[in-house]
């Protein structure tokens, strides 16, 4: 079958890690269900898989991509029963975790120690014609939205709802301040925000992303810098609830200082240095919270695809790529010349 897929790791040209070609067919196991894939978007993760960074070691060749959207090929042994059948289109569940671990048990897998993403641990990733995954992790595709649309709610999407609406925990009316303005990760969570009543902030470094930004949902787009953070409690009337923050060291300073006193940050990623000064008298005497969040459960992607249907909350894609032209796409995503997604078609 056709797949993207990295045939080595690390090296000063991490893009020439990067193969397009044939890779087996994979054969969906007991529990199991495979795909045919027709979309995945591209995440920073991939990028870092090709750079050497993994969290769980593996010898190439890997077959890259955290999220897809398809339809249902076939089923291995053991087929759950009210699954989707075949020829039905579906969006991907993209987490992995044991079930049986006393932090599965507690309700959150996302702190299991086997935690996976698709293209991590031994789990192939998704660019491909074909994807194997657990049968659970197949869920109806929302009928308002492309397939391209779809495969962006398994990451990006599912990332964004967990950090605003579960660990900040936001309600109507109160107001958040989303780092870099162009992103994935940004504008999914503006357009969430937005449609869950939030006042929301964005800060950028180019005045045309925070045009952009506006354009899809934010009342106030600000330039990041030496006066971002003065400017926004003046907008804000004294500070944000909250921070979604991916970007690290360059704004780090920032959303600490724009906080209302209780505040909190939700981190993600540190795209731009994951070292930032912590600033500790601020943390304690304003008695701010800085909180860490990864993907989201099972159930969270549920809540995430009953949230958008009604909206009408499309996903933004930046561009869709043919399989066979992923080097471009990867090019793009390496420049961070992007805003939205990036797709690979395998229609």
């Amino acid at each position: 079958m056709r797949a993207v897929f990295a045939s080595r790791l690390g090296g000063d040209s991490p893009l020439d890690n990067l193969t397009i070609g044939d890779r087996p067919e994979p054969e969906p196991g007991p529990g199991e269900v495979r795909v045919r894939v027709h979309a995945a978007t591209l995440n920073r993760h991939d990028y870092f898989t090709l750079q050497g960074i993994v969290g769980y070691p593996f010898e190439p060749p890997r077959i890259l991509g955290c999220d897809a959207a398809g339809v249902v090929d076939r089923y291995g042994p053991d087929r759950p029963p009210g699954s989707p059948d075949p020829g039905a289109p579906v969006a991907v569940y993209p987490v992995t975790f044991c079930g049986k671990c006393p932090r599965c048990g507690a309700g959150d897998p996302m702190l299991c120690d086997r935690f996976t993403l698709l293209s991590d641990g031994d789990r192939e990733g998704s660019f491909g014609d074909y994807l194997v995954v657990p049968a659970q992790c197949v869920l109806p595709k929302p009928e308002t939205l492309s397939f391209a649309e779809t495969a962006a709610l398994g990451t990006t999407y599912l990332t964004a709802y967990r950090m605003l609406f579960v660990k900040a925990a936001l309600m109507p009316g109160q107001s958040v301040l989303v780092q870099g303005a162009g992103g994935g990760l940004a504008t999914a969570a503006i357009a969430l925000a937005r449609e869950a009543g939030l006042t929301v902030f964005v800060s950028s470094r180019s005045a045309e992303r925070l045009e952009a930004a506006q354009r899809i949902g934010a009342q106030h787009g600000v330039l990041a810098g030496r006066d971002a953070a003065k400017t926004i409690l003046k907008l804000s009337g004294g500070g944000v609830d909250a921070v979604i923050e991916s970007v690290g060291e360059p704004t780090w300073a920032t959303s600490l200082r724009v906080l209302r006193q209780g505040g909190v940050i939700v981190v993600s990623g540190a795209t731009a240095g994951a070292n930032p000064p912590a600033d500790l008298a601020r943390v304690f005497w304003r008695q701010l919270q800085i909180k860490g969040s990864t993907m989201g459960t099972l159930q969270e992607f549920r809540d995430l695809l009953r949230f958008v249907t009604p909206r009408g909350i499309k996903p933004l894609i930046d561009h869709i790529y043919p399989a066979e032209k992923a080097r471009e796409a990867f090019v793009r995503l390496a420049a961070g010349d992007v805003f939205g997604k990036l797709v690979l078609s395998f229609e």
